[in-house]
């Protein structure tokens, strides 16, 4: 393992907050960003941890992180990571650190007998994708992603939603 990347702990809820607000703005999403330092420290220190994370640092600084959760895949029988979100400061990109948090969850999934490692990249991010190509990562051609949220989701979750066989 690399001595740059340790797993996220309580103490560095603040500084990860901060990077996701930052990779928000990367993405040109700052419009969705709502997370809270409570927020993301429950999800991942609370009674039912069910996120992830680690951290990359440098100098004592925390300047990239990883935040992942547990898939599972009906087709191989074991679960996987799904990897939310990677992000490493611009001024330390370049040096690794990025391969390295990959690198730590791939070693996880190994340790773990889990089947995959998987990501979303937004289609315009060809730095990222360029950088995932090199791992050796493939994108899913003929996958779609889809998400319902807010009024969408309210509506279905209330059962208010269009009945069945009614697209």
């Amino acid at each position: 393992m690399d001595p740059r990347i340790r797993r996220v702990q309580e103490t560095d809820i603040t500084a990860v907050v901060d990077l996701v607000r930052d990779l928000a703005e990367y993405e040109r999403l700052t419009h969705e960003f709502e997370m809270t330092p409570d927020q993301l420290r429950v999800a991942l220190f609370g009674p039912e941890p069910a996120l992830f994370g680690h951290v990359a640092e440098v100098d004592g600084e925390v300047v990239g992180f990883t935040l992942w959760f547990l898939s599972f895949s009906t087709f191989r029988g074991t679960h996987g990571i799904y990897l939310e979100d990677l992000f490493v400061r611009p001024e330390h990109r370049g040096s690794g650190l990025g391969r390295a948090l990959l690198t730590e969850l791939a070693e996880e999934c190994v340790r773990r007998g889990y089947a995959r490692l998987e990501w979303s990249v937004l289609d315009w991010n060809a730095p990222s994708i360029g950088f995932y190509k090199s791992l050796g990562a493939a994108p899913r051609d003929g996958w779609t992603v889809f998400r319902l949220t807010d009024d969408a989701l309210t509506t279905l979750g209330r059962g208010e939603g269009h009945p069945p066989g009614d697209a």
